[in-house]
């Protein structure tokens, strides 16, 4: 039987953050094909905040549709320097270029958030957080991605804050929620409202 409530997301992360807030749901990842998506907003200058909200909101819409008596959360994250989109890289080299194009700056996490029902779309948001990395080496970043490895590779600004990632960084703006792409406080908000969960 499917629960009323569900995750639209196979992130082992997002999954936990629900958990542990004592909230009963059931995980299931959508079917899309977020590049495809992604690529044309790209092309033609959608800001970072607008792909992570329609990627959002397209994972909440495919899993409503399998699923309409359900209400859908859909999330989404994009890492942005300024109006450069980053993805995952590809390869240690790629970790590299990230975190040598990061260093001494400011960037900023977008997580976008949607609720669906019945296919639709009845409420969306973005909560953003700043990330300040402090001056890096390439020396460095060379020894730190030795350490790290391929986990640098799982995610998109090629570092875990919960692990030796802490350490690039100076000044962090931003809940937890935000950064890891689920911005709860916002949303037990709206399911206290729609009273799917106790309020």
């Amino acid at each position: 039987m499917t629960s009323p409530l569900i995750l639209a997301s196979s992130s082992p992360f997002r999954r936990m953050l629900m958990e542990n807030a004592g909230i009963h749901f059931q995980a299931i990842a959508a079917d899309i094909d977020e590049r495809a998506i992604e690529a044309p907003l790209e092309l033609g200058g959608a800001s970072p905040d607008a792909v992570a909200l329609v990627l959002a909101k397209a994972k909440a819409k495919e899993v409503s549709n399998r699923f309409p008596a359900s209400l859908v959360i859909g999330s989404d994250q994009t890492m942005s320097l300024g109006a450069q989109v980053f993805h995952k890289p590809k390869s240690i080299a790629d970790a590299e270029n990230h975190l040598g194009t990061l260093s001494g700056k400011t960037h900023r996490l977008n997580s976008a958030i949607a609720l669906a029902r019945n296919g639709d779309i009845i409420w969306e948001h973005v909560s953003h957080a700043d990330l300040t990395m402090r001056e890096l080496s390439a020396d460095f970043i060379h020894r730190h991605l030795g350490r790290v490895g391929d986990k640098a590779l799982s995610s998109v600004g090629a570092y875990q804050l919960e692990g030796e990632g802490i350490q690039l960084f100076s000044k962090i703006d931003g809940d937890y929620f935000t950064i890891v792409g689920l911005p709860m406080l916002p949303l037990l908000e709206k399911l206290r409202e729609l009273g799917t969960i106790d309020g």
